[in-house]
């Protein structure tokens, strides 16, 4: 059986014991993820999903975090008054060994959801609110108030001014309050 799953913008067909170089995600080595971006399920009776399969996953452990070859980028421009310009660059991957093809039943696993550098917020952000809707609260206030562990308009709502005294690093202003306590009733 094989399957094909989605993860760092690229596909990959695997099956149970094949070694990925797959974009850096946010796990250390002897982990057990599981990647729920299923396209397509192979075997004798193949399933293609409508993007994805419904219920099915690809655990994974992961082997290493590492970096692949280094790219160079040689710039030159000709003749008169030119200039020459050289970067380069490492990727960051990490090196995952497929240990198993969950056919249905992924969300019942418990297993750690493989996400990537950018995927780790997004993840996070599904079940809280967007707190930069409260005015005053910009990039920053909301990553400080994620730290404190507020991430929904009820919580903060829910603050009495004892409270917003003990929070460390941020001063959350009462009109921040009033305004979450409008958001989160809709």
């Amino acid at each position: 059986m094989f399957a094909v799953l989605k993860t760092g913008g690229k596909q990959y067909k695997v099956q149970a014991g094949d070694v990925l170089r797959v974009e850096k995600l946010a796990a250390d080595a002897g982990e057990t993820i599981q990647f729920n971006d299923v396209l397509m399920l192979g075997g004798e009776a193949p399933v293609v999903g409508a993007p994805f399969v419904s219920g099915a996953a690809v655990q994974a452990e992961v082997v290493d975090q590492i970096k692949g070859d280094k790219v160079i980028n040689f710039v030159k421009r000709r003749r008169k008054h030119s200039s020459k310009r050289t970067v380069g660059h490492r990727q960051k991957l990490t090196l995952v060994r497929i240990t198993e093809i969950l056919t249905s039943g992924a969300d019942a696993t418990g297993v750690k959801v493989a996400a990537g550098k950018g995927d780790a917020g997004s993840a996070a952000a599904s079940s809280a609110d967007d707190l930069s809707m409260i005015t005053g609260v910009g990039p920053a206030a909301v990553k400080k108030l994620e730290a404190a562990g507020l991430t929904t308009f009820a919580q903060i709502a829910a603050l009495s001014e004892d409270e917003i005294a003990g929070i460390e690093g941020i001063k959350v202003k009462p009109e921040w309050v009033e305004q979450a306590k409008e958001l989160a009733q809709g």
